[in-house]
């Protein structure tokens, strides 16, 4: 059962200038509830980001050599971090690497770059850590420490591993040269505690694992999202909540994919709640691609359904 999503686009100019979904205003929403990135108020915590969150604070205010937040893709990860760096005060200078690899020169360039002090093109690996030493000195001096973030860290090499644990050597005295903050998918934590990467791991003074959210907390997730977006919450059904955990899995980002699109097919069938049905018509079209269940088999569009889909339409 195909369905168009023409209903009046006449006003697709204003569409563009505004983020708004165009299912927003039949709900009485004033932004999008599952938005990619959220906005800061838009954030759910639950009990295992406030975990995870702990975790992080407890590794920068303790000045913890390293700490390492794992979790599956579209878990929430690279929220946590946002906030972390969100909050961090003035006496914390972030390097943020969140390419995957350093590329071809030591890992310390990538920090430098990270910096805001890019090394000479010709800088071997010995000058490239005396200027690195340079400037986490004169980071001290003016009463700041440096907090070397990594994403995506499961893809880094062994030697880009073991780079960055040399920048947690203490620097002249007893403080490291950087703090450590490894962030990736749940084989990092079997790497690290490979032997090749033990002196590594044996530095990690605390770790975090997220993992999917069971089906009671997805309801709590889709009902916060609505409210902070200006909705009731109630605009899913429970039954519809539940049959969304059971097709993403549980994932934070593949549950904000389907209830977009729920919401979505809700406004161009004219309904005005997204129950378990309109949830198994997303996932039997295929436009859903994320699903982690069969989609369901649905029997052939009623002639009843037919007048509905063709106002739809427009």
């Amino acid at each position: 059962m195909g369905i168009s999503f023409g209903h009046s686009w006449a006003d697709r100019g204003a569409a563009a200038a505004n983020p708004l979904p165009p299912y927003a205003a039949a709900f009485g929403l004033s932004a999008r509830p599952f938005a990619a990135t959220p906005a800061e108020g838009a954030i759910y915590w639950s009990g295992a980001h406030l975990r995870a969150q702990s975790v992080l604070e407890y590794g920068v205010v303790s000045a913890a050599t390293a700490v390492v937040l794992t979790g599956e893709p579209g878990t929430g990860k690279t929220t946590l971090v946002q906030d972390l760096i969100a909050r961090l005060g003035g006496d914390v200078r972030v390097a943020l690497l969140a390419n995957g690899q350093p590329g071809p020169r030591p890992v310390a360039a990538w920090v430098l770059a990270a910096l805001g002090q890019p090394p000479a093109p010709e800088a071997d690996a010995l000058a490239l850590a005396g200027q690195l030493a340079s400037v986490a000195l004169g980071e001290r001096a003016a009463g700041r420490r440096i907090l070397v973030i990594v994403d995506e860290a499961q893809a880094l090499d062994t030697t880009a591993l073991e780079d960055l644990r040399l920048l947690t050597n203490p620097l002249e005295g007893t403080a490291p040269l950087a703090q450590l903050v490894l962030v990736g998918h749940g084989d990092l934590r079997d790497r690290l505690r490979g032997p090749w990467l033990r002196p590594l791991a044996q530095r990690v003074a605390a770790a975090s694992h997220l993992g999917p959210m069971d089906a009671e907390t997805v309801a709590a997730y889709v009902a916060h999202g609505l409210r902070a977006a200006g909705g009731t919450g109630e605009e899913v059904t429970p039954a519809a909540a539940q049959a969304i955990h059971a097709a993403t899995g549980g994932i934070a980002r593949l549950v904000n994919q389907l209830c977009d699109f729920a919401l979505l097919y809700a406004w161009g069938l004219e309904r005005g709640r997204v129950d378990e049905a309109l949830v198994a018509l997303v996932l039997s079209e295929g436009v859903f691609f994320g699903c982690e269940a069969p989609p369901p088999v649905l029997p052939p569009a009623s002639a009843a359904q037919a007048p509905a889909l063709h106002r739809a339409a427009g």
